[in-house]
């Protein structure tokens, strides 16, 4: 029983797409196994099959224009299941034991916030029990359990990554590895611009404002717990066994880039409240009663009145998903004259730690964009991230012109090794 404790462990996750078909769910199997037989404790997170997640929210759509968030969670929280049981099937097949969990049985504590909930606790007695029996745990991503009310909950989309990263700290995992349809973390999305070239590592701070951007490789809140957390994280393919890009702390990373990597949105929606009074307490009451709706809000902007008599204009974006609920929190504020919504815009970043030491940048994606004649309409600032909003259809033309003009392609130089990478084997490798 000792030597079990003493042997790495490794949390993988795979993602709808990685288990969508039976071969898939059989190749997930033998990559579990493969790490198990490589001297590995094995800790699996998996996410429902395919599309699975979008069938059942279509299904709860067919009875109800609203779901009511307590049942839509009972019923989301199916797929993953699905998923688990049937791969710890195909695991037994290949001759080793598992056992498949769901998230409320594996001890992931949330908060009571349905189809949104935080995880508030990871009780993983009942993993390590089984890890000591010498199986393989498969937990059901996505969901858990609410502390206060006992009822299953589930934690958004992508939330099978904050659970991998959840159980991952909790265990005291060597390596988190997220597996999904792609190779990594990339300069840009492939599909618009061909010559993106794959990432060897990224840091958290990096990667956090390229999820917060658009980048849809791995779920912000996971990013941010991995952060919080020291879970080194490998975002890899599900389809061939090559290395993926690393996310680490920054002090693991050498010299960065000035730019690491363009990242859009095409999923943003635009509110303006117009004649909002001008009075002390009116902004935070308009975002405090967005965020007891659970709505996210990215960008603000507030333009104050020429006149007295006149309000202020107040513009802010939010996911095309929660434009629906904004705008119902905002009117029964009564604060504003008119409330109008654009869906067709979108949003382009340039993410790179770099900028922070070097003067210029904004100018450059400013001029860049110009040239290329497209007009931003918003835009926000950290010391590592640009984002401008413009017009939905510009997206594509605007990711490839910065792209080009960073040098971010293939033929720029890649970065390198961390000092002592060579002698840092990937676990499941």
């Amino acid at each position: 029983m000792e030597a079990t404790e003493e042997r790495n462990l490794v949390v993988m996750k795979f993602g709808g797409t990685s288990v969508a078909e039976p071969d898939d769910i059989k190749r997930a199997a033998r990559r579990i196994v493969g790490a198990r037989e490589r001297g590995n404790r094995v800790v699996a997170v998996l996410s429902a099959r395919g599309k699975g997640t979008d069938e059942l929210v279509a299904m709860a759509r067919e009875v109800s224009d609203r779901p009511e968030p307590r049942e839509l969670d009972m019923l989301l929280s199916v797929g993953e299941r699905i998923s688990c049981s049937l791969c710890a099937m195909a695991i037994h097949d290949l001759g080793h034991q598992a056992i498949s969990l769901t998230g409320s049985q594996a001890g992931i504590v949330t908060d009571s916030s349905h189809t949104k909930a935080r995880i508030l606790d990871v009780r993983a007695d009942r993993i390590r029990e089984k890890l000591a029996d010498d199986r393989i745990v498969l937990v059901a991503g996505f969901q858990g359990v609410s502390g206060d009310s006992r009822d299953v909950t589930t934690l958004g989309r992508g939330g099978s990554d904050t659970t991998a990263v959840a159980l991952a700290a909790a265990l005291g995992a060597d390596v988190c590895e997220i597996y999904t349809d792609v190779q990594g973390v990339f300069s840009a999305d492939p599909r618009i611009v061909p010559d993106a070239r794959k990432l060897k590592m990224v840091s958290f701070e990096e990667m956090l404002e390229m999820a917060a951007s658009g980048a849809k490789v791995l779920q912000l809140r996971a990013v941010e717990y991995a952060r919080n957390h020291a879970v080194r994280l490998h975002c890899r393919s599900s389809f061939e066994d090559a290395p993926g890009t690393l996310v680490l702390a920054e002090d693991e990373t050498m010299e960065r880039p000035l730019v690491t990597a363009v990242t859009h949105s095409e999923e943003e929606a635009r509110v303006t409240m117009t004649g909002v009074r001008d009075e002390p307490g009116v902004a935070g009451r308009i975002f405090g009663a967005l965020a007891d709706a659970n709505v996210n809000v990215d960008m603000i902007i507030q333009n104050e009145p020429v006149e007295a008599q006149h309000g202020a204009d107040l513009s802010f974006t939010v996911t095309g998903e929660e434009l629906e609920a904004a705008v119902a929190a905002i009117r029964e504020l009564d604060l504003s004259s008119g409330v109008e919504t654009d869906e067709q815009i979108g949003k382009v970043s340039i993410v790179g730690a770099g900028m922070r030491s070097h003067p210029g940048v904004a100018a450059k994606v400013f001029k860049v964009l110009g040239d290329q004649r497209i007009n931003i309409e918003m835009i926000a600032t950290s010391p590592i991230k640009i984002s401008c909003v413009v017009a939905a259809d510009q997206v594509p033309a605007a990711v490839k012109a910065l792209h080009e003009a960073f040098e971010l392609g293939e033929d720029a130089v890649r970065r390198e090794e961390p000092a002592g990478a060579e002698h840092r084997p990937t676990v499941t490798s």
